[in-house]
């Protein structure tokens, strides 16, 4: 099994990084939502100095952000949040999409706003759960489909320099088909790099409902929770991670779990007991990786996150290879 951190201001050094290699992480998670390789360029060179031997990098694609912020944005409840010109910056695109009622989630569905009105440039919405958002933070509208490239000029570029870089893996956001995959591996052919695995996040009902025709065409599928847990009442998510695991199983597609495995660890020094649980189930169903994200990239335990996701998850394999004994 791979065990994957995220790179971020809380492990960016190289004893750091040994430390998590050394608990047993053997791969490293890029996010390129907020930047190119090139701006990365000082995390990449502590990754090589730590001798993490498989990098993934997280594209754009599809998925939709706001803009920059000259600062982080404080939205109370009940507050009007201006989405668009003379506001906080989001895709043309969502705006022709979306009907006034429209419900919108931001940066994981941690806060929503409520659209209110829509005009050709902006829209107006109420804040409905209140927060601090900040720049090039997630961005989503349950039910609204948008037809958008699957890959930005950003995306491209750092698929330029993936080799490079020593890119051994990337991951497409929010694919909606074949078609998706097939572009990517078609971007990867081109530049001579098609020996790069293709990691498939699944990320709304659009994906759960592709799945099977995505199988052919993916080295390993990502069981994405943050936004697939946005794309339905969060009570609905346990049965579509147990649907995507059997899928996988059973036509033999490796497959990861991220988002929130050891989400507490971001400010504890031990994970809750349902924390655990979790990552082993995920192990048991036969996750081929897991992946931490917020826990390695923000939190205060980078190194202690990382051994208990590997122990953990080791417990449960002995668990498997005792029972596949009997």
């Amino acid at each position: 099994m791979d065990y994957y951190g995220t790179i971020g201001p809380a492990c960016a050094s190289a004893a750091c990084l040994r430390r998590m290699r050394e608990a047993g992480m053997t791969g490293i998670r890029v996010n390129l939502s907020h930047g190119t390789l090139e701006n990365q360029k000082e995390y990449l060179a502590l990754i090589r100095e730590a001798g993490i031997p498989k990098l993934l990098i997280d594209l754009q694609g599809p998925e939709l952000r706001i803009g920059d912020l000259a600062e982080p944005l404080e939205l109370p409840e009940g507050a009007e949040l201006r989405l668009g010109r003379d506001g906080v910056p989001c895709p043309a695109a969502l705006i022709a999409a979306v009907r006034e009622g429209q419900r919108l989630l931001l940066d994981d569905g941690k806060m929503e706003a409520e659209v209110e009105q829509v005009q050709p440039d902006h829209m107006l919405c109420t804040v409905r759960r209140g927060g601090v958002l900040r720049s090039r933070k997630s961005l989503a509208a349950p039910g609204v489909v948008l037809h958008t490239p699957t890959l930005t000029a950003e995306d491209r570029q750092n698929l330029e320099q993936a080799r490079q870089y020593g890119v051994t893996g990337v991951m497409l956001p929010f694919v909606r088909g074949a078609e998706d995959l097939l572009t990517l591996r078609d971007a990867l052919e081109k530049r001579g790099i098609g020996d790069i695995r293709i990691f498939a996040k699944i990320e709304n009902r659009e994906g759960v409902q592709a799945l099977a025709g995505l199988l052919p065409y993916v080295d390993e599928v990502v069981i994405a929770r943050g936004d697939l847990g946005n794309a339905m009442p969060l009570w609905e998510l346990p049965a579509v991670q147990k649907y995507i695991a059997g899928v996988c199983r059973s036509s033999g597609v490796p497959f990861m779990v991220v988002t929130q495995l050891l989400d507490s660890m971001q400010t504890r020094a031990v994970p809750t007991r349902a924390e655990v649980c979790d990552v082993y189930n995920a192990a048991l169903d036969g996750a081929s990786s897991l992946m931490l994200t917020g826990e390695t990239a923000v939190g205060n335990y980078p190194v202690e996150a990382m051994q208990y996701l590997v122990k953990t998850a080791q417990q449960a394999e002995r668990m498997r290879s005792r029972d596949a004994a009997l």
